[in-house]
């Protein structure tokens, strides 16, 4: 049986540079907790195919630093004065303790050590049940002082990845063992050039004499490594191995690694000092074992440098790509970080002067301009070729994350701390890692039950505004998009609806721009289908009717619009059902809420609610939420419900505030029995609730209240006094529940929590609160459609502490 595990993320947790060591080991893996639960809360809402399909493990590695920062601190002026406030303060150089940690003899031990310590936490996880039969990629993810080692011991590796550039992800990999003297360490290898006939090689190489300038690097760097080891043999006369074996038993690592991440390493500085000191070393060709390497990190992070500077140096005139933030894209903001289409927009900065012209060509004053022309484009194509042959992968390396600029007010010796810690928890870093992840060379490498699961992709990449007005009306405001949900019958017109704004208060309106309307029609695993594109009205709102030709069968579909101009979008759901479709309602503060919030706290669930709630979906009926609450709460209220695990339901909101928010609940249950055909079997709530609930046909005995019972009432309805435990086991043994008489609803409907709201306490802190409503137009189904709201609060709801 095939591991459910598709991805193995290895986390090599070294600390900063100006970790001492002493830390408990209990220290690092709540970093790797952190990251993990980071993980989850981007996936429960963007990725919910992924979930349990990533494991994250830990790999300690040693604190190399330690000693250089001892040695360092001792050389501070103020060293002899204890009780100096100069003595901790910016007066450690911060960027010569990587580069002493890295020059001390016993650095190469280190690197063993952590490959010793990789291939035992991969075995252990391949031994695991959960690994077993595990043929998924791995992904290591190195800190500030494990970047530096997980370099080392990938490029130790004698696994070399395919230099080809346009080669697949995970093409075949072909090495050469290179001989090499006593004093370099065995085990280094270097790559063949693709053959001629190789249809993926399109940057294939160029060198004079490639293969022996590369295995003069390789020799160099492992030679200046094994020097610092050496050292170490001939002072240390208990050593157990010989002076012709530089590294320990174990000195490679056993698993091929696809994604290399570097989270602030001071890497390029240690890698300027090698080459410093031993002139002959091209960086470039060192080439870690990994298929693409990412450099991520805070610029104002002092322990932080640059890598594509040393791969080519004129890219030192070029900003790192910048990572885009989360909470205004989740999903990334459209911009390309592959490596050629940067060279492209930049061409005329790689412009070879230098290349010589092609025989055929001649000099430019004997061919004419187009002679000229043709070798200036040679030249160009000779320059870009020779930037991609020296690359790390096919993409961007340096990767610029958002620094807050309050931080410059911190001391600088604060800074390593504060940022180490940052990475762990950032979903600006975790939402980058999943979508390098989720997608090589654009396509899926995530499965679900034998078919590909994509993480959504706006199949239209970010545009220009039409108007000329819009980028300054949405300037440094939110985006507040709502789109309809809405439930339809088989036959019934299928129409989407949605309304796009910006700011907490719906301050500025789209206009005139276009939306891109996505909707999986394979639900929950398929790929998202494009299906049209409109143009915002004058109010920010789109009406769309899908097709005949493109009709959704019986199902639950999730939409998605896109805005094109920043690609931020808004989420909801079509539901198409059979006629007849059993449903049975809860009112949301009635029946679920046992307290009512104040402070700021989320109100406390009732016991058992979610377990009658799963009840009822179980026998294969629709959840139907209904609440007089305004619709600015919705993602509050939705958020809730999914932090407590509630089955994922249709959710109805008063649109604004509302004199009467039962006879909006009374219209909407209205609504769905008479346009879209729906049957209610029963009920929960308050006693306020009774009289909707009689309003429309249900029978006392199907109405079941939370509360005391009360004589004027008990005729009315069937109370719930000892709680909702005693009343599950009336409705299983007493069989007052019975399984719905719709069999295709039972297909359809979809099982689970909410989708939408799986954040939880993440969606509690967001601002787009979807808006709905009953469509006034009529037709055979229920449109849930958004609508401006009045700027006011409920005064006793128990969320209305933790809205804006």
């Amino acid at each position: 049986m095939p591991s459910k595990i598709h991805v193995l993320v290895l986390v090599l947790h070294g600390g900063n540079i100006l970790d001492t060591g002493a830390g408990e080991p209990s220290s690092k893996q709540a970093d790797v907790n952190t990251l993990s639960g980071a993980f989850k809360t981007v996936m429960r809402v963007h990725y919910p195919a992924a979930l349990g399909r990533i494991a994250i493990r830990m790999v300690p590695c040693p604190a190399v630093c330690a000693d250089a920062f001892s040695q360092v601190s001792n050389l501070s002026p103020y060293s002899f004065d204890e009780g100096c406030l100069s003595n901790s303060q910016d007066h450690i150089p911060l960027a010569a303790l990587p580069l002493l940690a890295t020059s001390a003899p016993q650095y190469q031990d280190a690197v063993a050590t952590v490959i010793q310590r990789a291939n035992q936490v991969y075995g252990d996880f391949i031994r695991s049940l959960e690994g077993a039969s595990f043929s998924g990629q791995v992904c290591v993810i190195g800190d500030c002082v494990g970047g530096i080692l997980g370099f080392d011991a990938l490029c130790s590796s004698n696994v070399i990845v395919s230099e080809s550039q346009n080669s697949s992800r995970r093409g075949s990999t072909v090495s050469v063992q290179v001989p090499l003297s006593p004093s370099i360490p065995q085990g280094y290898s270097t790559t063949k050039n693709s053959g001629p006939d190789d249809p993926k090689r399109m940057l294939p190489r160029k060198r004079s004499d490639s293969s022996t300038y590369e295995l003069d690097t390789i020799k160099h760097h492992q030679a200046f490594l094994s020097s610092l080891h050496s050292s170490v043999l001939r002072t240390d006369p208990g050593s157990r191995r010989s002076s012709g074996s530089t590294m320990l038993e174990g000195g490679r690592l056993d698993f091929e690694v696809a994604d290399f991440f570097l989270f602030g390493s001071p890497l390029g500085l240690v890698l300027a000092l090698r080459k410093t000191v031993v002139p002959s070393i091209d960086v470039s060709l060192l080439r870690p074992a990994c298929q693409q390497l990412y450099n991520l990190f805070h610029p104002a992070d002092p322990s932080a440098s640059r890598l594509e500077p040393l791969l080519e140096k004129r890219f030192h005139q070029l900003p790192p790509f910048c990572v885009p933030r989360y909470q205004r894209f989740p999903l990334g903001d459209g911009h390309s970080a592959l490596l050629a289409d940067m060279l492209h927009s930049h061409c005329g900065m790689f412009v070879d002067t230098q290349y010589p012209s092609s025989p055929l060509t001649g000099p430019p004053h004997s061919r004419g301009p187009r002679r000229s022309s043709e070798a200036s484009i040679t030249s160009l194509s000779h320059s870009l070729s020779l930037v991609a042959s020296r690359w790390w992968g096919s993409k961007r390396i340096d990767f610029a994350l958002y620094c807050p600029d309050a931080l410059t007010a911190f001391p600088t010796v604060a800074l390593p701390h504060l940022f180490h810690a940052s990475y762990w928890e950032s979903t600006d870093v975790v939402s980058f890692l999943l979508r390098q992840v989720m997608r090589h060379e654009n396509s899926s490498i995530l499965e679900l039950d034998g078919k590909e699961v994509t993480e959504f992709k706006p199949s239209k990449p970010r545009e220009k505004w039409l108007r000329k007005r819009t980028h300054v009306k949405i300037r440094n405001v939110t985006a507040n998009h709502r789109v309809n949900d809405a439930v339809f019958t088989e036959d019934g017109t299928q129409l989407v609806m949605g309304r796009f704004m910006y700011g907490p208060l719906d301050m500025v309106t789209l206009t005139g721009e276009k939306i891109d309307i996505h909707i999986m029609t394979q639900p929950p695993s398929g790929e998202w289908v494009y299906f049209d594109t409109e143009l915002t009205n004058s109010s920010g709102r789109i009406s769309y009717v899908i097709p005949e030709s493109k009709r959704l069968g019986i199902g639950v579909y999730p939409v998605k619009l896109v805005v094109r101009g920043d690609h931020t979008f808004a989420d909801s759901y079509l539901t198409v059902l059979p006629r007849g479709t059993e449903f049975v309602v809860f009112s949301i503060d009635g029946s679920f809420a046992a307290s009512v919030s104040i402070m700021g706290s989320d109100p406390k669930v009732r016991a058992g609610a979610v377990d009658v709630v799963r009840h009822w979906q179980d026998l294969g009926y629709l959840i139907v939420y209904v609440t007089g609450r305004p619709d600015m709460q919705k993602q509050r209220v939705v958020a809730w419900l999914s932090q407590h695990n509630f089955p994922h339901g249709i959710v109805s909101f008063c649109d604004g505030l509302v004199h009467d928010p039962l006879r909006h609940k009374t219209n909407f249950l209205k609504a769905l029995i008479c346009e879209a055909h729906m049957k209610i079997f029963a009920a929960y709530g308050s006693t306020k609730d009774i009289s909707v609930y009689s309003s429309i046909g249900l029978p006392p005995s199907h109405i079941y209240i939370v509360g005391r019972p009360t004589k004027k009432m008990s005729s009315q309805c069937q109370f719930i006094p000892d709680g909702y435990a005693s009343h599950l086991s009336q409705l299983e043994y007493s069989k007052r529940s019975r399984p719905t008489k719709t069999a295709s609803a039972r297909i359809v409907l979809r099982k689970g929590s909410f989708g939408l709201g799986a954040a939880g306490g993440d969606y509690l802190r967001k601002r787009n609160h979807i808006l709905r409503s009953i469509n006034p137009t009529g037709g055979a189904g229920v449109v849930l459609h958004s609508d401006l709201y009045c700027q006011r609060w409920l005064r006793s709801s128990p969320f209305q502490s933790i809205t804006e």
